[in-house]
């Protein structure tokens, strides 16, 4: 296959990008290669906000040819969160024929390196960069969030972590030498001489399984390692947020080709309805990486059956915040608004249980009790989405029927402290919109331990009375331990307190955000600088991204010769 982009080429365009990357995950400072703001594309070959639009509107209602071997059938059925259908069929795979063809091109891939695979990595996320508007529509349009999330979550941020993978891959791929003269003395006779060569080995088909929230955002750390890392890498997205990944798997074939691979290290598997080709999938031999995002009961059963692969799991937690004083009380209430707010509370990160001691809290405005709190939250929440507008922009829709239900079980859990409300979009009145709903419940009664030790998914939260800020620690580490947590977050003025929860974060190893009051929130996390997740507590076996991301998706297989 004739190269139209060669190792040189690469490497001259990408390399400043993967030595700053590497730069950046060493110091855990600021730095993005990608413009968060919209008025950033346009220029140098990238789609404009219109372009994109445009683009996306030509995908619908057509049929989505990779040209990849092994398809059986067209399949689809997407629905946009918003209301309009997408019509957009992908190819449905042979599984013996797909498969096998994946493994063809793994030697060609293998041995161009760890440098030159990472370059074509940065390629393909350089021309995922281009397309950030139209990436924005469909993610949108399949995870239902509002378009500037969409824009940032989907595109940038997502971009981000992408490279960030890469990077990891090729520190702990070019961590042991590619040869070495090895000189062992023997006294008066001559000494043993061996010449050694070590190469990174992939370990074989990487499965890469996509949420509906966060597309590309969840997918692209994995999908990224395992091709930076030698393995080719089967997409298999959920089936109501196919079009994100199908066009990430369109343009790393394109990238692949012209670069003189075999395209065929990156593939599509969509499914037909409640065929269930994940679990299918999971269990063949071919396949030795998965990754994965969504519930716990799948995440479980993947760890418990993939038993020839090794799994890589972000599941379900219970997120708490600890809220015990403060000196900045309505910057507190200010950031808590907008954490339940952001995306209708449809993330991982989403803080869900406020552990708030039953005699109040110490605030620069004054003691506060706990109905104050909770009161206080409630007007908050209220004055960030009181203009419907505003609140669009922030909510977004609800991503499936279960979200809705969810939301609406848990009014009947507890007294109603801020009921939820439906807003309309007049730009999609399909769209199903709603505010958070928070519900305050006793800590020490035994039904409402129920409810709050378990993960209700979406914009529900539980304002929890607890006897003391101790006995908020000590039920924080009791939720973390059982239930996992993605993120946990305190505010607190008390040393004593604050390091009580530090302690107990790192003893159960969850990440802590504290004392949050400006524009960074517990729910977000900037790649390069902060770990997604830990890889230490139930909720998820892996953190996006650090070392041991990445470290068990190749092996190193030394040859030695006599020198």
């Amino acid at each position: 296959m004739a190269a139209e982009l060669t190792a040189h080429q690469l490497i001259a365009k990408h390399r400043p990008t993967l030595d700053q990357a590497l730069e950046t995950i060493r110091t855990r400072a600021y730095w993005s290669p990608h413009p968060e703001h919209p008025k950033a594309y346009g220029e140098n070959g990238s789609l404009s906000l219109p372009e994109g639009k445009a683009a996306f509107d030509a995908l619908q209602g057509t049929r989505f040819d990779l040209d990849q071997p092994g398809t059986d059938d067209w399949v689809g059925g997407e629905v946009s969160p918003y209301g309009p259908e997408l019509g957009i069929t992908y190819p449905h795979p042979d599984i013996d024929t797909l498969l096998p063809a994946m493994r063809a091109g793994m030697r060609a891939w293998r041995d161009a390196g760890a440098e030159v695979r990472a370059m074509v990595c940065l390629e393909i996320l350089s021309r995922i960069s281009a397309r950030t508007h139209e990436f924005a529509h469909a993610v949108m349009h399949t995870s239902g969030q509002a378009f500037m999330m969409a824009f940032q979550a989907g595109g940038p941020h997502a971009q981000d972590r992408g490279l960030e993978a890469v990077a990891y891959a090729y520190v702990e791929q070019s961590r042991t030498p590619d040869a070495a003269e090895w000189t062992k003395p023997q006294g008066k006779r001559d000494p043993i001489a061996l010449n050694k060569r070590f190469t990174p080995v992939a370990r074989g088909i990487s499965l890469m399984i996509g949420c509906n929230t966060f597309p590309t955002w969840n997918g692209y750390p994995g999908l990224f390692a395992s091709l930076a890392t030698g393995n080719p890498v089967l997409v298999k997205p959920h089936p109501r947020a196919v079009l994100p990944l199908a066009l990430t798997v369109r343009i790393a074939r394109e990238v692949l080709a012209d670069a003189g691979f075999d395209p065929n290290l990156v593939c599509l598997a969509v499914e037909r309805p409640d065929e269930g080709i994940a679990k299918t999938l999971a269990v063949r031999p071919e396949i030795k990486l998965i990754d994965y995002t969504g519930s716990t009961s799948f995440g479980d059963w993947l760890e418990a059956n993939a038993r020839q692969a090794q799994v890589y799991t972000e599941k379900a937690g219970v997120n708490t915040v600890v809220v015990e004083s403060t000196d900045n009380y309505k910057g507190m209430l200010a950031n808590l608004a907008f954490s339940l707010s952001l995306y209708s509370g449809q993330m991982c990160t989403t803080p869900q249980n406020l552990l708030i001691p039953r005699d109040g809290i110490r605030t620069d405005a004054g003691a506060k009790s706990y109905d104050d709190v909770v009161a206080d939250l409630a007007a908050s929440v209220n004055g960030l989405l009181g203009d419907d507008a505003r609140a669009n922009g922030i909510l977004g829709a609800l991503v499936n029927p279960d979200v809705k239900s969810r939301l609406e079980a848990a009014a009947g859990l507890g007294e109603v402290a801020l009921p939820s409300r439906e807003i309309a979009n007049p730009e999609f009145p399909d769209a199903v919109v709603r505010t958070p709903v928070i519900v305050k419940l006793d800590g020490a009664k035994p039904d409402a331990e129920a409810a709050y030790l378990s993960e209700c998914f979406g914009p529900v939260s539980f304002a929890v009375a607890v006897d003391s800020a101790t006995d908020a620690v000590e039920l924080l580490r009791r939720t973390v331990r059982d239930k996992g947590a993605m993120t946990v977050g305190a505010y607190t003025t008390s040393e004593e307190i604050s390091a009580a929860v530090e302690e107990t974060c790192l003893e159960e190893c969850a990440q802590l955000s504290l004392n949050l009051t400006g524009g960074v929130y517990v729910n977000q996390t900037a790649a390069f600088s902060d770990f997604h997740g830990s890889g230490g507590n139930p909720a998820a076996n892996a953190a996006l991204c650090d070392g041991a991301f990445v470290a068990n998706r190749f092996r190193v297989v030394e040859i030695r010769k006599d020198a």
